[in-house]
């Protein structure tokens, strides 16, 4: 069954190559070129997030550097709908979740190319750095762009990491240095170089070093008595490093290739109850991938492109403690993934356009426990999506289609998991309703699931190789509008999407007999509204005003069971509001922005009691930072004050986060 599976997807593309290659040499045959005068712009654009049929939020460099934000974590708590987990501190890891779907259910794509963590489904975002990021952009749901991997349809939502590519002036090279230097031992220099090799190829190579002790100090409540403690263990030492190759050829052919290496080592604070604060928990991580990107468009009608990569992950976790037999445990794991992807585009006729795209991954773990299983996992993932597109309509629609199977090298006491199968159907729709007014309305739906992680099945005795899928259905309805608004405010553009979102079959730890195990148990629906907008006023010829919110009202609850003490409970580390605000004013002399974030009460367990309750929040940050000119070297100064309230607070119960710090940084181009 799976070979013909494989074959029909292979002659669906086949027809397509041929079929649009035909046409496409039919009408190079007429084609001529003429050079066009130079134009010169003068009004604002309007984004194409404005236009896009489900949500889609964008923050370009220049929005980054004019808010002052140097972290990855920093920039995307300015999106709508997003919940970071931080565990604290510098080294403390750092997830994504978009709109209570969980970590497990957004995808991250790195240029192009997915992001996998094949034991755990979650992605550690302190491995990217936000200085060689050129963009961030946040896509929930159906998106309007159908030539991607299928890998890009088979999440709730994804997020796309977009890199620097090398931009020359009159010299074929261009060299940055970054030093950034603060509060807690922090240190963080990084270098990147560009070079042009012909004018066809050009490469670039960047460094980062990241060193910190963590030891920051906070307030410990216990009843009556406050005690000002230092955070122990929570040190880091980290280095990443990456090459890029870029290959641009005139007849609308791309090549990038990229080589990355990752390497860690951090100590997990740990949990904060009443006075113990001892933790000797150690991890170290290495990771290391290669990836190539291929695109071609062969005439006006048929675009195809290539990808293909392999990812090699080992980490090793450490803990010194009396609590084991040996005085230690010590688990190393191993994953690889050899990835590759086809997508082809056809254009039969004006407005219209079909995508094919299929992938196939294959992924192993392996550790050091004795008996333990060794999955290998293969899965083949197949989205045709159809889209109409005029000034005023865009209708898009797709179809994901997902095989699994799984082999267990070393089977133990787990039993072979059965293979799993499903279709996924997707569709949405965007209507300018008053073009004078740039006015758009949009909805879109889409049924999703993900398959459970090695860890779900595997891991130990709490382990479940019967688990489900977990499925998840969107749904989301709102506006767009963009346009001025006065003399003063030149351009603002406003977003509001309510949405509704169900999880079946939700993958929880339960309590049995005598251990924990994976269960399918859960079931969630989560209501909401997103609200963002963007604003650019001109106070006078030399200064002007940036501003910048997000804003996110929320309701997941619990309906699996109704005699449950938390049936219709919020669930764990969901707050009912959340936001943030930009303020920056640009100037001649130094600029100045603002940012706030803010969010309510939540609680750590499913019961919404008060003993559960973690306190609502809001941290403050100030940036100060100067661009010019020196010896014909572009140099920028930068200082920040971080949560200048030096506000106390927990994301995660018993993980208290740093309060007041500072931070310097110096940026020389040369």
């Amino acid at each position: 069954m799976y070979n013909r599976f494989i074959k029909v997807n292979l002659c669906l593309l086949g027809f397509m190559v041929a079929l649009a290659t035909g046409r496409a040499q039919t009408q190079d045959d007429t084609i001529r070129v003429h050079q066009l005068q130079d134009i010169v712009v003068t009004e604002h654009k309007r984004p194409a997030t404005m236009r896009q049929a489900a949500p889609l939020q964008v923050i370009q460099r220049s929005g980054i550097e004019r808010m002052g934000v140097q972290e990855l974590t920093e920039a995307l708590r300015r999106f709508s709908g997003v919940a970071i987990k931080d565990y604290g501190g510098i080294g403390g890891l750092k997830t994504i979740s978009i709109r209570n779907l969980g970590t497990q259910h957004t995808g991250i794509s790195y240029d192009g190319v997915a992001v996998n963590d094949c034991q755990s489904g979650q992605i550690d975002l302190g491995r990217f750095s936000l200085d060689n990021v050129e963009s961030l952009s946040l896509a929930i749901g159906q998106t309007d762009q159908i030539f991607q991997s299928a890998r890009m349809f088979a999440s709730a939502g994804t997020l796309n990491i977009n890199t620097l590519k090398p931009s020359f002036d009159s010299r074929p090279h261009r060299t940055s240095i970054h030093l950034k230097g603060g509060s807690f031992g922090f240190f963080n220099p990084y270098l990147r170089h560009e070079q042009r090799l012909s004018h066809r190829l050009s490469v670039s190579a960047q460094a980062d070093w990241l060193s910190a002790s963590g030891a920051y100090p906070f307030t410990l409540t216990n009843g009556q008595i406050v005690t000002r403690e230092t955070r122990k263990n929570s040190d880091i030492q980290s280095y990443r490093l990456e090459g890029n190759l870029y290959g641009e050829w005139s007849d609308n052919r791309s090549l990038t290739a990229k080589i990355y290496r990752y390497s860690s080592e951090r100590g997990l604070p740990g949990s904060i109850i009443l006075y113990n604060d001892h933790s000797s928990e150690r991890l170290w991580d290495n990771n290391t991938f290669v990836q190539m990107h291929y695109m071609q468009q062969s005439g006006a009608i048929f675009h195809w492109q290539a990808m293909a990569k392999f990812n090699h992950a080992w980490n090793k976790y450490l803990d010194i403690s009396n609590l084991y037999e040996t005085g230690r445990q010590e688990d190393r794991h191993l994953q690889r993934e050899y990835y590759a992807s086809a997508s082809a585009a056809y254009f039969p006729a004006d407005k219209w356009s079909v995508t094919l795209n299929s992938d196939l991954f294959v992924n192993t773990l392996s550790n050091n426990f004795p008996n333990s299983p060794r999955p290998v996992r293969l899965t083949s993932l197949t989205a045709l999506a159809a889209q109409y597109q005029s000034r005023r309509l865009t209708v898009t629609g797709s179809l994901l289609g997902t095989y699994i199977t799984e082999h267990l090298q070393i089977s133990g006491n787990a039993s072979q998991p059965a293979d799993r199968q499903r279709l996924s159907p997707a569709v949405s729709a965007s209507w300018l309703v008053l073009p004078a007014q740039n006015l758009r309305i949009r909805a879109s739906g889409k049924d999703i699931y993900r398959s459970p992680t090695f860890n779900d099945l595997y891991y130990l005795r709490v382990g479940n190789t019967k688990l489900r899928p977990e499925r998840a259905t969107q749904y989301n309805i709102g506006f767009t509008w963009s346009g001025a608004v006065s003399g003063k405010i030149r351009y603002a553009n406003l977003s509001v999407d309510a949405y509704h979102n169900r999880i079946h079959d939700k993958i929880a730890a339960i309590p049995t007999l005598y251990v924990w195990k994976m269960m399918n148990l859960g079931e969630v629906s989560i209501y909401g509204l997103d609200v963002n907008l963007q604003a650019e006023a001109t106070l006078s010829s030399r200064i002007k005003l940036y501003i910048q919110g997000a804003y996110s009202l929320q309701r997941a609850i619990d309906i699996t069971t109704p005699t449950d003490k938390n049936y219709r409970h919020q669930i764990p580390y969901t707050p009912n509001h959340s936001g943030s605000a930009s303020l920056t004013v640009e100037n001649p002399w130094l600029n100045v922005s603002y940012n706030m974030t803010a969010v309510s009460r939540r609680y750590a367990l499913p019961e919404n009691i008060p003993a559960n309750e973690i306190k609502g929040y809001m941290e403050h940050s100030l940036s100060l930072f100067r661009e010019f000119q020196l010896f014909s070297r572009q140099i920028r100064l930068q200082a920040d004050a971080l949560n200048i309230a030096d506000t106390q607070y927990d994301v995660i119960k018993f993980y208290p986060m740093p309060g007041r710090s500072y931070r310097l940084s110096i940026r020389f181009t040369i």
